[in-house]
């Protein structure tokens, strides 16, 4: 049975820092991993979920696993949630699969909230994360496949910029902030946000929940 792996960047990036931990997982999964490029900062959150939409309707692997870092995975809970009210050109369906989200603040984002005050911050925020960064989400995942959370403890990044917080982060994202009622597991790691995707030990649990759907002991 054919598998693929698709890793979605997060905000201001375009996929080349995922070559590590998409080697990693190619090994430990024998698949194909792939980047999804999407303009993170020019285009709004519909518009990148219909792009990644167009993207996996271009594999013809019978498994189909998806990876979102930070915004990356906002736009990966988008296309679900379009995929759930039909709301995807041409009855778009995703073969089976599971989801591991990197530091994926799906409750919105303290750092990106301060920022967006700063002269100059919305613009660099740009569009999507100014509809999803900025307001504060109870989100909940309804979807019928696997879905595991990876948060980071290493309180080192560009949030310390705009902070300081009082609460368990990765630098940029607070752990409570990527806890999503409905995965079916949370796991915090000791590293930072940036980190995620270079982190033997992430690579390792997001490829043992891509293959068995949950996390190692």
């Amino acid at each position: 049975m054919s598998t693929l792996v698709v890793y979605v960047h997060g905000l201001w990036l375009n996929g080349w820092e995922s070559a590590l931990l998409r080697k990693r997982l190619s090994r430990e999964l024998e698949c194909a991993a792939l980047s999804f490029p999407y303009p993170s900062v020019s285009a709004d959150l519909a518009t990148n979920a219909r792009a990644l939409a167009e993207f996996l309707t271009r594999s013809r692997a019978e498994t189909v696993h998806l990876v979102g870092h930070s915004m990356g995975g906002l736009v990966i809970l988008e296309l679900f949630a379009r995929m759930q009210a039909g709301r995807l050109a041409n009855g778009f369906l995703l073969p089976p699969g599971r989801v591991v989200l990197l530091g994926s603040p799906v409750r919105g984002s303290r750092v990106a909230r301060r920022l967006a005050q700063l002269p100059l911050g919305r613009r660099m925020l740009g569009r999507t994360a100014r509809e999803v960064l900025l307001p504060w989400h109870e989100p909940s995942w309804r979807a019928a496949r696997d879905l595991g959370v990876i948060a980071g403890s290493l309180p080192l990044g560009f949030g310390r910029l705009v902070g300081p917080y009082d609460e368990p982060n990765d630098g940029t994202v607070m752990v409570s902030e990527t806890r999503l009622p409905g995965a079916r597991q949370h796991l915090t790691l000791r590293t930072s946000h940036s980190a995620l995707v270079y982190s033997a030990a992430v690579a390792r649990q997001t490829a043992a929940f891509l293959r068995n759907g949950r996390f190692e002991p």
